[in-house]
C-alpha cells in the first residue's frame, strides 16, 4: 500500500487549488517524471507569497517488509517519534494541525515521501515561513566502493551514498537496485524551500554492520545484507530535475553552490555511529527525539537550539555513551540566538502534558504527557496528580487551579479525574497540565536484560541467579522490554570472555568485569554490591525535576583548576517568584557552545555554587556516582567539632553530621575552597552527581550517611552505604512534602487523593533535584 494519489490532492487541498495546480499536473508529477519540470515551475512561482505559516512533514516507519531473503527486523519507536513531534508543535509551537503532514508505514514509500515534501513544504512554503522536515526509520548506504578492476566508482549510480530507507526501500536480495531516498536528494528538497526557516531531524545512522542490537538498545541501520549496489534510475533523475529548477533561481543556485544544508540539520548519530532506540513502560522511541522533544515541552522561555540539542545530546550519551554522539549541522547551525524550531513556545510556561479529551463535563481528561522524562514516566504512580495551567482557565486569582488525578496510564497516554477545581467546564483539549505531586512505588528495583549472544545455559544460570539479589526486580532477554543494564561477556580488552554489567548501550560498567574462567552464579554474586550502588543511582535519577520543581534554586558546576571554567549550569523552571537571572543566562550563552556531557581531566578541581532566590532557608544535599561506579558525598561538618573528636574519640560514634542551610537569596559554594577541595579523581568514565534541596531537614539521609561513614572530616569522599542513604532520602522528600501545605487539597500523605503507605508522594513545591552528569577522561 502507498499513499494514494488522490488522499495527496486532498491534503494539498485548497493551498493547491489556490496555485491552479489540477489534478492532471499532479497525476503528471506523480506518474511521468519527465512532465513534472512544468509543474515544479508552478511550484517555484507560488513561493514569493508571504502567508506567514508554520508547515510540517514528519515521517516514521516501523513496519519494514519481513521476508525470509531480507531478514529485516521491524522497529518500535519511529511512528511515536511522529507523534511526539506533532503533539509538540500543536500544544507547544502553535502550529496548525492541518500544517502537519504525518507518513508512517506503508504510507512512507520514495514517491510519497518526495512528492509530500514538494506539495506540502515547497508549493506553500514562503519566505520567513517555518518548516520542520522528520524521518525516523531505517538509514543506509547506497553503492559499492570497489568494482572488479578494484577502482573507485564514480559513476553516480552506484558511488557510496548515504540514504534513508523507505518502507518500500529494502531489497528481496544483495547487489539490486535500490529504491531509497538518497540524503543528496533530500538535501536538494531543503534547497528548494524559499525560506532558510527550516529545522531537519534525522533519527536515523547508517553505520556498518548487522547487528539489530546494542545492547538492550534497537539500532536503526539497515542491515548489510539487504544494502544496494547502486541507486534508482527513477531517483537519479528526480534529483536532476531538482537541481535544473534550482539553477533557475538564483536564490536557490546561491544554496546549491554554498554546499551547505539549508536552515539547521538535528542528527540523532555522528557518521558511521549507530542511532538507537530504547523500550521504556509501554511504548518505545528514538533517544534522540525523545530527549529534544521532552526538553522543549518543558522549556519556559525561548530556547536556542544549541542550548536544546546539548541537553538531548547529554541524554543520548547518558545511556549510550560515546558510541552515539548527536550532531548539530546546517547553514544556521553556528547562529548563537538561532532558536530552536525557529520558533517560540506559544504559551511562555514550561509543560509535562496537554489534555486531549475531555469527557462527562469536565470530571475525566485524556493527557497526553511526552514533557516527563522517559524513565521517570515509567514508574510514575497511578495517583499522581497536575494542575491544569491557570493561565488558560478562566479561575480568579484568590482561586486554585485545577487538580486532576492520574488514575491509568497507557504508553504516553494518560486517563485523570478532576479532584479539585471549581472552573471543570471551561476544560477544553489544548490546555497544558503540569506536574504537582510525583507518586513513585517503594518496592522499585534493577530490571537486568541478559544479552543475547549468551548460550541458553548461561541465561538459565544467570536468571537463577539473579532471583536471589534482592535489588534486582526482573530478569528479562535483552532488545525485549525496558531494562537498567546488560549483563553479558566482555568482548574486547584483556578481560574479554569474562561476565560484566553494561549500560543499556553496552557501555562496560567499570570495575565489573572478573575471571574469563568465572562460572555465571559467582559472577553474580560478585556484582551483588555493585548492583546496590547501582540501584540507588536509579533512585536518584528517578526524582529529578528540574522542569517541574516550583523550589527557586540554581546551581552551577564550576571548574576551579587547572583553569576556571564554568562546566554545567542548571535551574529550576518553574521557580514560585520571579528572579533576576541576567548572570545565569549570560553563563548559558557561554555554556551553549558545548556540546553534549563535558569532560573534566583527571586531577582538576571542582565547585558547585548554589543559589536560593526564595524568602525562605532551602536545605541541600550532595550525593552521586563517580567514574569509578562508586557512591560519593559531600559530607558536611559534623557534631561535635573535629576538636572535641580528637579529646574525646568516644564522641566519634555519635557525631551526627548537620544540616546545609542555605539562606533567603543567598548563594553558597561547596566545597568551601582553599580549606577544602572536590578533587576529580580517575578512572576515564562518566559521572553523575545530584543535588537535592528541600524546604525540610535532610534528617534521616544525614542519619544514614553518619552510620556509614570511615572519616568525621568535611568533604567529599565514598558513600559506603548508596542504597541505605538513597531510601532514605526518598523518605525525607516524603515527609517534607507532607509539611508543604500550599496544595488547597491536602497534604500529599493525606488519605482523601488515595496515596498508599506503598508509596512515595513527593510535592514539587517542597523539594527540587539538579542532575549534574560529566566525562571524567
Amino acid at each position: 500500500m502507498g499513499l494514494k494519489r488522490r488522499s495527496f490532492l486532498q491534503r494539498a487541498g485548497m493551498a493547491l487549488l489556490a496555485l491552479g495546480v489540477s489534478e492532471t499536473a499532479l497525476s503528471l508529477l506523480l506518474g511521468d517524471q519527465s512532465l513534472a519540470v512544468p509543474l515544479l515551475d508552478r511550484y517555484y512561482q507560488a513561493l514569493a507569497q508571504p502567508n506567514g505559516r508554520k508547515l510540517a512533514l514528519l515521517v516514521g516507519i516501523n513496519q519494514y517488509p519481513h521476508t525470509t531473503e531480507t531478514k529485516v527486523a521491524s522497529l518500535f519507536g519511529c511512528v511515536t517519534d511522529v507523534e511526539l513531534q506533532r503533539e509538540l508543535l500543536i500544544h507547544r509551537f502553535g502550529f496548525h494541525p492541518s500544517d502537519i503532514l504525518t507518513l508512517t508505514d506503508a504510507q512512507a514509500t520514495r514517491g510519497n515521501i518526495e512528492t509530500a515534501f514538494l506539495e506540502h513544504l515547497t508549493a506553500q512554503a514562503s519566505s520567513g515561513d517555518v518548516v520542520l522536515f522528520h524521518f525516523s526509520g531505517y538509514g543506509s548506504r547506497v553503492g559499492r566502493m570497489k568494482d572488479e578492476d578494484d577502482s573507485l566508482i564514480q559513476n553516480p549510480k552506484s558511488r557510496i551514498q548515504n540514504s534513508l530507507v523507505p518502507v518500500d526501500g529494502v531489497l528481496s536480495t544483495k547487489g539490486t537496485v535500490g529504491n531509497d531516498l538518497l540524503e543528496e536528494t533530500l538535501f536538494l528538497l531543503l534547497r528548494s524551500l524559499a525560506t532558510d526557516q527550516v529545522t531537519t531531524v534525522l533519527d536515523t545512522s547508517y553505520s556498518d554492520g548487522d547487528t539489530v542490537l546494542q545492547g538492550n538498545l534497537r539500532i536503526r541501520t539497515c542491515p548489510e545484507t539487504v544494502l544496494a549496489q547502486q541507486a534508482s534510475d527513477e531517483e537519479l533523475a528526480f534529483q536532476e530535475e531538482l537541481r535544473s529548477r534550482l539553477k533557475s533561481s538564483p536564490e536557490a543556485l546561491n544554496k546549491l553552490l554554498s554546499g551547505e544544508t539549508p536552515g539547521i540539520v538535528l542528527a540523532a548519530a555522528g557518521p558511521n555511529q549507530p542511532a538507537t532506540e530504547a523500550r521504556w513502560g509501554g511504548f518505545s522511541a528514538g533517544l534522540f527525539t525523545y530527549a529534544l522533544t521532552q526538553h522543549l515541552w518543558q522549556a519556559t522561555s525561548p530556547t536556542t537550539v544549541q542550548v536544546s540539542f546539548n541537553r538531548a545530546a547529554g541524554v543520548v550519551e547518558q545511556l549510550v555513551g560515546k558510541e552515539q554522539q548527536p550532531q548539530l549541522m546546517g547553514q544556521k547551525s553556528n547562529e548563537q540566538y538561532a532558536l530552536a524550531y525557529n520558533l517560540t513556545p506559544e504559551i511562555g510556561i514550561g509543560a509535562d502534558g496537554v489534555i486531549t479529551a475531555v469527557e462527562e463535563g469536565g470530571k475525566f481528561l485524556h493527557l497526553w504527557l511526552a514533557g516527563l522524562p522517559a524513565p521517570i514516566w515509567e514508574y510514575y504512580g497511578v495517583n499522581s496528580l497536575l494542575v491544569v495551567n491557570s493561565n488558560q482557565l478562566s479561575t480568579p486569582n484568590n482561586e486554585q487551579p485545577v487538580q486532576v488525578q492520574i488514575r491509568f496510564k497507557e504508553g504516553l497516554t494518560a486517563k485523570a479525574r478532576v479532584v479539585f477545581g471549581s472552573e471543570t467546564s471551561n476544560l477544553q483539549v489544548g490546555q497544558l497540565v503540569q506536574e504537582s505531586i510525583r507518586v513513585l512505588p517503594r518496592n522499585i528495583g534493577l530490571t537486568v536484560a541478559l544479552d543475547t549472544k549468551l548460550e541458553r545455559i548461561e541465561r538459565v544460570d544467570a536468571t537463577s541467579a539473579f532471583a536471589n539479589v534482592s535489588s534486582v526486580s526482573s530478569v528479562v532477554t535483552a532488545g525485549e522490554q525496558p531494562a537498567d543494564y546488560l549483563f553479558g561477556k566482555v568482548e574486547t580488552t584483556d578481560s574479554a570472555g569474562s561476565y560484566a554489567l553494561f549500560s543499556p548501550g553496552r557501555d562496560l560498567i567499570f570495575n565489573t568485569a572478573g575471571e574469563p574462567t568465572e562460572a555465571v552464579k559467582i559472577a553474580v554474586n560478585r556484582l551483588t554490591p555493585k548492583l546496590k550502588t547501582l540501584l540507588a543511582a536509579k533512585l536518584w535519577r528517578l526524582t529529578a525535576n528540574e522542569g517541574s520543581s516550583r523550589l527557586p534554586i540554581a546551581a552551577t558546576l564550576e571548574m576551579i583548576s587547572p583553569t576556571e571554567q564554568v562546566l554545567l549550569q542548571r535551574e529550576t523552571l518553574r521557580r514560585t517568584q520571579e528572579t533576576n537571572l541576567d548572570s545565569i543566562n549570560t553563563q548559558n550563552s557561554k555554556l551553549s557552545a558545548l556540546a553534549g556531557i563535558p569532560t573534566l581531566p583527571i586531577g582538576s578541581r571542582v565547585q558547585y555554587r548554589i543559589q536560593n532566590y526564595s524568602d525562605r532557608p532551602i536545605y541541600f544535599i550532595l550525593l552521586g556516582i563517580d567514574s569509578s561506579g562508586s557512591g560519593i558525598a559531600y559530607y558536611p561538618p559534623s557534631f561535635p567539632t573535629p576538636d572535641a573528636l580528637e579529646s574525646n574519640p568516644t564522641a566519634a560514634a555519635t557525631a551526627a553530621l548537620q544540616d546545609v542551610v542555605i539562606p533567603a537569596g543567598a548563594t553558597l559554594t561547596v566545597p568551601q575552597p582553599p580549606s577544602l577541595e572536590w578533587a576529580i579523581a580517575g578512572p576515564a568514565g562518566l559521572a553523575e552527581i545530584h543535588l537535592f534541596a528541600s524546604r525540610a531537614p535532610f534528617t534521616q539521609t544525614l542519619a544514614a550517611m553518619s552510620s556509614g561513614r570511615r572519616s568525621q572530616r568535611e568533604g567529599v569522599s565514598e558513600l559506603f552505604n548508596p542504597l541505605v542513604v538513597a531510601r532514605a532520602l526518598l523518605q525525607d522528600l516524603h515527609q517534607a512534602s507532607a509539611l508543604v501545605k500550599q496544595n488547597a487539597i491536602a497534604s500529599v500523605s493525606g488519605e482523601n487523593i488515595g496515596i498508599s503507605s506503598d508509596s512515595y508522594a513527593l510535592d514539587v513545591n517542597a523539594w527540587a533535584t539538579l542532575s549534574f552528569v560529566y566525562q571524567v577522561g
